[in-house]
């Protein structure tokens, strides 16, 4: 028996929990981004959301290409041509995912109207994209990835993505993360996170995103 054999099967329906994250976010553009009139302190909030959750999908992209998609290639031989495919779209997404930040740091600068419309536009124009990205991954690759990586392996994405995100609120996205996971998912994605940031998220993290995300969703926040 191999060490793969070991282990049992990954059940890679947790990232279809995390996919919700980015359709959730995106899909809010125009109202959250929209919703800003005059409160620069209320923009921020919402610029900063932003900000973490498109480096978070950076992260992501990175961690299924180091990770994933090279046992996928090697394990399924007659299935290159798909694999290929839909992992080139990541590729294809980074052009989309610059230009959102270009637009949401011009709006940032100054939350200038024109500034505002150009980047609900372009996070509405990723969320197009991202959304025939994440539906190919979740009908094609999550299937076979099921059949060919063992519960280990899989359970890399978690640690991965912890010790390369570069945003500034790792506790934000933990929430986001943690808000769309089961309660065995989440404790699979404790089990397999630094320690650090299992603590962070026990000892602060839990309350400062609860406090963030009740200020991004109050339309008359006042700081």
């Amino acid at each position: 028996m191999t060490d793969f054999d070991a282990l049992p099967l990954a059940d890679p329906s947790d990232m279809i929990e995390l996919h919700r994250v980015f359709r959730n976010c995106f899909s809010q553009s125009s109202s959250l981004v929209g919703s800003i009139a005059g409160s620069s302190q209320r923009a921020q909030v919402v610029a900063s959301y932003y900000s973490n959750v498109t480096r978070l999908l950076r992260v992501h992209h990175e961690g299924e290409d180091v990770l994933v998609t090279p046992k996928l290639l090697a394990r399924n031989p007659d299935q290159v041509d798909l694999i290929e495919r839909i992992a080139s779209q990541h590729t294809a997404l980074i052009a989309v995912i610059d230009r959102a930040e270009r637009r949401l740091a011009a709006w940032r600068s100054d939350f200038d109207r024109s500034a505002q419309v150009e980047l609900i536009h372009a996070l509405e124009h990723l969320d197009a994209e991202l959304t025939v990205h994440l539906d190919a991954e979740e009908a094609e690759i999550l299937p076979i990835a099921g059949r060919c990586m063992n519960v280990a392996e899989w359970g890399e994405l978690p640690s991965h993505g912890m010790q390369n995100f570069d945003g500034d609120k790792q506790w934000l996205v933990l929430g986001l993360i943690r808000e769309q996971l089961s309660a065995e998912h989440r404790a699979a994605m404790d089990a397999n996170m630094p320690p650090p940031a299992v603590a962070m998220w026990a000892n602060i993290g839990q309350t400062m995103y609860t406090d963030f995300m009740e200020r991004l969703h109050e339309p008359t926040y006042q700081p």
